[in-house]
């Protein structure tokens, strides 16, 4: 597995081990989809000005959102590891939903990190059925890495 993490905002300062967080997550996801680890995932944080032009250019919404999720789906081959996609995680608004939602910082991180892999492994939450789904598994990357809501 091979986790490719990218900080391009300076406006809120990691003091944790992120890096470890991330990659629990990205690892506990594909575990619970049965998916081989020999996969490539790029995160990356940015500010809440750079997710709102992505959000704009790529899904047509001009707001600041905490996660967007860039599924790659490219097949390996014998020389390279299949890249899964990228993920884009806003630090700014990951921030505010941990003091919204009353938990830590380093728990909102890895719930946006699980929910953005459900997206780059095929899950979306268009319809009550397919959100039920994907929240279920979220849940279970948490619980399996006992990584709980409150403080």
């Amino acid at each position: 597995m091979e986790v490719y993490i990218d900080n391009r905002q300076d406006k809120i300062q990691i003091d944790f081990d992120v890096e470890t967080i991330i990659n629990s997550v990205i690892e506990e996801s594909l575990n619970i989809e049965g998916k081989s680890k020999e996969v490539e995932v790029s995160v990356s944080f940015v500010d809440n000005e750079e997710i709102r032009q992505l959000n704009r250019d790529f899904r047509n919404v001009d707001s600041p959102t905490d996660v967007l999720s860039f599924p790659m789906n490219e097949d390996s081959d014998a020389f390279f590891t299949p890249i899964l996609g990228d993920i884009v995680i806003s630090l700014e608004r990951a921030l505010e939903q941990s003091v919204e939602f009353g938990h830590t910082f380093e728990r909102e991180i890895a719930y946006l990190t699980a929910h953005s892999m459900f997206h780059l492994l095929g899950y979306d939450h268009m319809t009550d059925e397919e959100k039920s789904i994907m929240r279920e598994k979220e849940k279970q990357v948490m619980k399996n890495l006992k990584i709980f809501k409150n403080k």
